[in-house]
């Protein structure tokens, strides 16, 4: 039987507390397992929570996103989200490390509430104070994706602390894979929406045929719209081109950083600046 929302944030607490034990004992191997352990842990936990939203009826698989979907449009629009959670639920349907504009284009497209990107560039230094002060409190954390080859933040594109470092890596060629997995993303999504019988909102459309038209073979301009599994196989393909290369390169700058990292570096990244500052003073500038 699958552990309840309750459940596996007691386990989450747990681990958190074991692994503040283990790093501070200098005990590589343990706080290693400690850390893989949380990370599915964590992973069990948004699953867990996306399931707890689905309707009573069995759903279409990997439905969760569009349940949510359907939610927020029939959500009264006093009743928003905090924004943190909707770019959660972007991140989470795109897949990989994005700009605060493309962020705010998806969760519009399928979500229907407003997401001003404008709003975004605090939440980062917002959400490092949090992780700062109280560590793994929360479930998941908007973080940031960090450069192959300084480990600092990579300017401008935001990331979920719940994927491992190497998905947040930006290598020289990551751009373009993070822009595959995107399209991959977006197209999923259509179909999820499809198959559970929901309309595909106009601006979804739009956003996939953004994709389609740069991905080689994805674009049929003959249709009316773009075939999402078109769109998946023609980015797919592309992405083969890339993926070995872009991975070595994520993994080997991923293993430097859970090696020169602190916790909080490795989700918000290294600056010698304002960790300098901060051991002065004790908070964050």
């Amino acid at each position: 039987m699958a552990a309840s929302l309750e459940e596996l944030e007691q386990r989450l607490s747990h681990l958190r507390t074991e692994l503040r034990g283990a790093v501070r004992a200098r005990d590589k191997a343990e706080t290693a397992r400690i850390r893989r352990a949380l990370r599915e842990a964590e992973a069990a936990w948004e699953h867990a929570l996306e399931t707890e939203a689905l309707p009573a009826e069995p759903p279409a698989p990997q439905a969760s996103l569009t349940t949510a979907a359907s939610r927020r449009a029939e959500r009264p629009t006093h009743g928003s989200i905090p924004i943190r959670e909707q770019v959660h639920q972007a991140l989470t349907l795109l897949g990989a490390p994005a700009a605060p504009k493309l962020i705010s284009s998806t969760y519009e497209a399928f979500f229907t509430e407003s997401l001003v990107a404008t709003k975004l560039a605090s939440l980062r230094r917002d959400e490092e104070r949090s992780f700062t002060a109280q560590g793994y409190a929360r479930p998941y954390y908007i973080c940031a994706a960090l450069t192959h080859d300084r480990l600092v933040p990579a300017r401008g594109l935001l990331a979920l602390s719940t994927w491992p470092v190497e998905r947040r890596i930006i290598g020289p060629l990551s751009p373009r894979a993070d822009f595959l997995t995107h399209a991959v993303g977006t197209a999923e999504q259509i179909q999820r929406l499809a198959t559970a019988g929901h309309p595909t909102p106009d601006a979804a459309w739009r956003l996939l045929r953004r994709f389609a038209l740069t991905i080689p073979g994805a674009y049929d301009a003959s249709a009316p719209e773009p075939d999402p599994t078109r769109v998946i196989a023609a980015a797919h393909a592309e992405a083969t081109v890339h993926q070995q290369e872009d991975d070595q390169q994520r993994q080997a700058a991923a293993q430097r950083a859970r090696t020169q990292l602190s916790d909080v570096q490795q989700l918000f990244g290294a600056s010698p600046m304002r960790d300098a500052l901060r051991d002065a003073s004790g908070t964050l500038p």
